[in-house]
């Protein structure tokens, strides 16, 4: 299903098929991307779903779902105010299902994670802006002077957000900086993010859903809100990239009714 030229929806059967889709997509993206200019730049997102996509991406790295992962650069499009080792970082999801399982093949330079344990969440973005700045600058991988990511994941929550762009939240109104601190005030916490700039100059961008519990926020968004925007998530339209919803069947549910 085509939204525009640019968003396209998947919809697979189970999020086993989802994941499998996924790992293959990332595989031909990173190998088209290193023979075009030598690096395949790659945000991770978290959660469930992109959980079991760095599973099964380590599961397979000798077999169906080799890659060159030594020119593979790993960054992170949001991260909690924890350390890296605390049960809620998305540094520490993806170090234990893919990045420390691959430890032979992955340099260790090749991965940009955002030093949240900081104390102050302020920093820790700004620190991380530099990280990037220096790094795209000087692999001359910018877009209208923002970061020209191959790929970025990204997850979209039931209220809507994706990344940490949540409603209300003073982040999306930013148009700046690359990556900001965000206050979240249902959670009571800071939540370091990147920017819609960045999301939107991206290449592609991929939006995993899974589960009946996004059903109603999936209709929304696209449907129910798809001429009138209204959610964080809706405002992630590349520039000069594609954007690709990867649905499974419960996610997609009530999309299927209102047809």
């Amino acid at each position: 299903m085509s939204l525009s030229s640019r968003e396209t929806i998947q919809v697979f059967p189970n999020p086993s098929a989802l994941t499998r889709a996924a790992a293959l997509d990332f595989i031909t993206l990173a190998k088209a991307a290193i023979t075009d200019h030598g690096a395949f730049n790659v945000a991770l997102a978290g959660g469930s779903t992109p959980k079991r996509l760095y599973t099964l991406l380590a599961d397979e790295a000798g077999g169906d779902l080799a890659a060159p992962w030594d020119k593979i650069q790993l960054f992170f499009g949001d991260e909690r105010h924890v350390g890296p080792d605390d049960n809620d970082s998305n540094y520490r999801m993806a170090n234990e299902t893919l990045i420390s399982r691959l430890h032979h093949k992955l340099p260790a330079e090749n991965v940009h994670r955002i030093h949240a344990e900081d104390l102050d969440a302020g920093k820790a973005a700004a620190d991380y802006e530099a990280e990037l700045r220096s790094y795209f600058t000087a692999h001359q991988c910018l877009l209208d002077d923002f970061p020209r990511f191959d790929l970025i994941l990204l997850g979209m929550g039931p209220d809507g957000h994706t990344a940490s762009l949540f409603p209300g939240t003073t982040a999306l109104f930013e148009n700046k900086r690359w990556v900001v601190s965000n206050w979240v005030e249902k959670f009571k916490t800071h939540r370091i993010t990147f920017t819609y700039p960045v999301l939107n100059a991206a290449a592609k961008v991929i939006l995993f859903v899974a589960g009946r519990d996004k059903a109603e926020m999936v209709h929304e968004v696209l449907v129910t809100h798809k001429d009138s925007p209204l959610y964080p998530v809706q405002f992630v339209k590349p520039v000069d990239g594609e954007k690709v919803w990867m649905l499974d069947s419960d996610a997609s549910g009530n999309l299927n009714a209102s047809a």
